[in-house]
């Protein structure tokens, strides 16, 4: 009888634009089990994709408000809802799957979870990246975009900075996966960067490391020297996170690397990598050390950009040592505008799969 309520749950969040689909093998259910109880199940399926205080869920749905916000916040602590204090007011919301509960897994996550989700994670993603918008975009390395290209302010990494007030550094969540699974990266881990358009909101956080807006920016930099690939939401305004990823551990690039789907479905990019052969040295630099979904491949005189892998990152142009390669903004027609939010990247989303979310709005 208990099981009828994760099953329940594995509906709803596959009825988000995001999914969640079902396996032969029930590895998905496991997975619920492992992260919420049968009641915490049953109140994240009366959740929206709104913020909501608790006064409001209980009204809403009739549900007893005595308890019910301490309830709530204990899901936002354990990573099931997203909870957030504006101004001493508690809100919260219901999370996809992805980018959402298992991200918020962090601080919970252990060698049982990881081998679960590894298993889940190939079955998740094929789903998943076959569907449009992308769920992230590339922000290049902003100064090798050459002087004179049209750059859009949400383009810019440092304008992704100044616009928000609070930042902090967590452990990526896939190197800790990996490593937990005896693979661990030789990057650094502290590498994801949380941010927020109020002051202090991560002041509480009970992992990571709040930053100032200066050392968000010193993040940014260190990272494009480490060779991680800054991913963000594929929205024009209100993403939450930058993400710093390589390709040993990031399930979305794994996603172009180990399971071949086309990386423009992948990722939103705005532009390519191109190489100059009459200054190109074939040092191999770009294809051993930089390039993170292996777009670049020896030619007979010079290295070359294969364009159909290329995501723009801009990690190969920053240490050619005979500086032959530059950044190339796409033709007019090759450029998808990313959703203006994270509300209408849900109804196009959802559109493109097919799913009525209307309830959980």
């Amino acid at each position: 009888m208990a099981d009828e309520i994760y099953y329940k749950l594995a509906k709803v969040l596959d009825t988000l634009p995001n999914g969640f689909p079902a396996t032969q093998s029930g590895i998905e259910i496991k997975i619920l089990k492992w992260i919420f109880t049968p009641e915490q199940a049953d109140l994240f399926c009366d959740m929206r994709l709104t913020f909501e205080t608790a006064p409001q869920v209980a009204e809403r749905t009739g549900r007893p408000l005595d308890g019910l916000e301490k309830q709530l916040k204990a899901m936002g602590r354990a990573g099931q809802l997203f909870a957030i204090d504006f101004g001493g007011v508690m809100v919260f919301k219901m999370l996809p799957w992805v980018f959402g509960i298992y991200e918020f897994q962090l601080g919970r996550m252990d060698k049982e979870f990881a081998e679960l989700c590894e298993e889940y994670g190939p079955i998740y993603r094929k789903q998943f990246f076959s569907q449009t918008p992308s769920l992230m975009r590339t922000v290049p390395i902003e100064k090798e975009i050459s002087a004179g290209q049209e750059v859009l302010s949400y383009e810019r990494v440092s304008n992704i900075i100044e616009q928000n007030q609070s930042f902090l550094a967590n452990d990526c969540i896939c190197k800790k996966e990996k490593a937990l699974l005896g693979h661990p990266c030789d990057r650094p881990v502290q590498v994801c960067l949380a941010i927020a358009p109020v002051p202090g909101v991560f002041d509480k956080s009970p992992q990571g490391k709040v930053l100032t807006k200066q050392e968000a920016h010193d993040l940014i930099k260190k990272t494009e020297e480490w060779g991680l690939v800054h991913l963000t939401s594929n929205v024009q305004g209100g993403g939450f996170y930058i993400c710093n990823c390589c390709k040993c551990c990031c399930g979305v690039l794994d996603a172009i690397n180990q399971l071949g789907i086309p990386a423009s479905v992948v990722i939103n990019s705005n532009y390519y990598a191109e190489i100059d052969p009459e200054k190109c040295i074939q040092c191999g630099k770009c294809i051993d050390e930089r390039c993170q979904v292996r777009a670049i491949e020896e030619g007979e005189d010079a290295s070359r950009v294969i364009r159909e892998r290329c995501i723009g990152c801009g990690l190969c142009v920053m240490t050619c040592p005979g500086e032959a390669i530059r950044l190339v903004r796409k033709e007019c027609d090759q450029i998808t505008a990313p959703p203006v939010n994270e509300d209408t990247w849900f109804e196009q989303r959802g559109l493109m799969r097919g799913v009525d979310f209307s309830r959980y709005k």
